[in-house]
């Protein structure tokens, strides 16, 4: 009687123990960085040498190599991106390393920005998005779709350097706040007013605002309202390599490393988003090699090859993906729902499945048109 009793009793409950306990795994919150235009060589092996040593392409090589240069390649990786290798490699995961036969790609035939990233952002390559021209999405994207989730409302934000980011996320529709480019900041406190002088004064040598004072006007609006959902997009790295300036791409790649990091950091210290928040970071589009490297498009081979690195409360610390595999950008959507613990559904076009089944059980497959 006595252990029919206990069995009955453990039957009411563990519904609810297995049940709050798979809530909690969720991450309650989420960062996603991109990196325009970085390559999955720079992500896994580091500088590469033979631009490094051409003058056309790199004005200081000595400078260069004392700083990010070594015989091991994973001492280069991890000078280049110490934040990406000391902690992400070892919190979390990162996919795309085709050397080791783990192999992340676009779906969309143009490989360039805007279908990037509405293919990052919707789920869904859509063969119809296919310029960088300022014109509304049409698709529905993740963001605005957990915008409208309970909780979320007004706790979306995105912060980018390129100005064409209102159109892609479609701010007018999706309902997300985006501030891109020079677009003034909420003077609510003295350091949003002190960093909207700030832009307005320097300089844009890539004319569009630098990565620095996108990434300050993110951290700042962090700290005045704690937005539960925050994405960061950096654009100096697909400039530079279009001007063909690989010391300087390689630069700011490495900073912005150091500014996910700076983030990281203080969101650990924050008790809103401490062990409780995901970060994803990736890229819109690959480039080519040797003197192509500068170029990406339909026509340039590696435009397609991507990276992803993810880490958060419920994302197992597997390291370097290392297993022979293929995985798609438009899982990406519907991955960062699956992080908060949402499912990305819209009517109005179809949605990738996830990395989600792959991100906890290695060599899981998902069928997927490439």
């Amino acid at each position: 009687m006595q252990k029919r009793l206990i069995f009955f009793i453990w039957f009411l409950i563990f519904p609810c123990i297995s049940f709050t306990s798979f809530a909690q795994e969720h991450a309650r919150n989420i960062v996603i960085v991109t990196l325009d235009g970085l390559r999955w060589q720079e992500v896994f092996t580091g500088i590469d040498r033979e631009l490094v040593s051409n003058p056309a392409y790199t004005r200081d090589s000595l400078a260069l190599l004392r700083q990010f240069g070594s015989a091991s390649l994973e001492e280069r990786r991890e000078k280049l991106f110490p934040f990406m290798w000391d902690v992400i490699a070892k919190e979390g995961q990162i996919f795309g390393n085709r050397y080791a036969g783990n192999k992340m790609n676009v779906s969309n035939p143009y490989r360039f920005s805007y279908p990037g990233y509405n293919e990052i952002f919707t789920g869904y390559a859509d063969s119809l998005v296919n310029s960088n021209d300022k014109i509304p999405n049409p698709n529905e994207n993740v963001l605005g779709f957990i915008q409208q989730q309970p909780g979320f409302h007004d706790r979306v934000a995105a912060f980018t350097s390129w100005d064409v980011f209102p159109y892609i996320l479609n701010k007018w529709r999706s309902g997300i706040y985006v501030n891109a480019d020079r677009d003034s900041l909420p003077e609510t406190t003295l350091t949003l007013r002190w960093l909207n002088r700030l832009q307005y004064l320097t300089a844009k040598p890539l004319d569009l605002r630098p990565d620095i004072f996108t990434y300050a006007a993110a951290k700042e609006y962090v700290k005045a309202y704690h937005p539960r959902v925050l994405y960061i997009a950096f654009d100096e790295t697909d400039d530079y390599a279009h001007a063909g300036m690989y010391d300087q791409y390689i630069k700011s790649a490495h900073a912005a490393d150091r500014m996910v990091a700076d983030l990281w950091d203080y969101l650990q210290q924050d008790t809103f988003y401490a062990g409780k928040t995901a970060l994803l970071l990736t890229c819109d589009h690959g480039r080519g090699t040797g003197d192509a490297w500068r170029d990406h498009g339909s026509r340039v081979k590696g435009s397609s090859s991507i990276w992803m690195a993810v880490m958060g409360p419920e994302v197992p610390a597997m390291g370097e993906r290392k297993e022979q595999a293929q995985y798609y950008q438009a899982q990406i959507a519907a991955t960062i729902a699956n992080l908060l613990g949402l499912d990305f559904l819209t009517t109005q076009h179809p949605v990738t499945p996830s990395l989600y089944p792959a991100i906890h059980f290695p060599n899981t497959q998902v069928s997927v048109m490439p």
